[in-house]
């Protein structure tokens, strides 16, 4: 293979969380918590709470809809939050609506449990990312399958999720290197289709690694 103009440089990131002035103690604060919170809150609630909980690959990926079941009993309510796969999102004010949307629907239903008091209050976060480039890089697949093996969870939240965001498109930055600066198109579908609620990200980069080697030896 002949060099590329693009190497992949792998990066990790750094996250400082931060509470926010904002908490909920009914359904109904929680609607309104959704409405007012900042980007990045709903960014930490959803995104980021797949690196919190990566080792997970049952239960809801979600902080919203974990405490729903935990603090007020709902599963119905919780189920429907969970729904939301990230990976169609490229926007967090899509993903906003469609959260209060579901929330406002159950409290409009049931105005009684909206206003009960939960169990425990939901304190609304956020982080504050710090990207920090790695001492390492890929100007080939067979380097780029290298630099895999040795990155920290960290570093794959970053590149295989919190990405799509960054990039504005329903894809990851693995996927997009290997399309645009490798023209290996079908490889980059196949990695987009790696299941991020049903692996842990340790077998998220298991499954890269098996692609990649597949590719090598075709």
């Amino acid at each position: 293979m002949q060099g590329i103009e693009c190497p992949f440089q792998f990066l990790t990131a750094s996250y400082l969380v931060r509470t926010q002035d904002l908490k909920a103690t009914t359904l109904a604060e929680f609607a309104t918590g959704l409405e007012k919170c900042s980007d990045a809150s709903i960014f930490f609630h959803t995104f980021q709470s797949l690196s919190r909980h990566h080792f997970l690959t049952e239960g809801f990926s979600n902080d919203f809809a974990q405490w729903v079941l935990a603090a007020s009993n709902r599963p119905e309510l919780a189920e429907q939050l969970a729904s939301f796969d990230i990976r169609e999102y490229t926007s967090l004010a899509e993903l906003r609506a469609d959260l209060r949307r579901v929330v406002n629907d159950f409290c409009e239903f049931h105005p009684q449990i909206a206003t009960q008091q939960t169990f425990e209050a939901f304190a609304f976060c956020e982080a504050v990312e710090v990207a920090i480039p790695l001492a390492i890089a890929a100007g080939s697949l067979r380097e780029f399958n290298e630099g895999l093996q040795k990155l920290s969870h960290a570093s794959l939240y970053f590149h295989f999720i919190a990405s799509r965001l960054r990039l504005h498109l329903s894809t990851n930055d693995f996927s997009h290197w290997f399309e645009n600066s490798l023209g290996l198109t079908s490889l980059a579908r196949r990695a987009d289709h790696i299941d991020i609620y049903t692996n842990t990200l340790e077998g998220v980069r298991t499954i890269l690694t098996q692609l990649i080697e597949k590719e090598l030896c075709a």
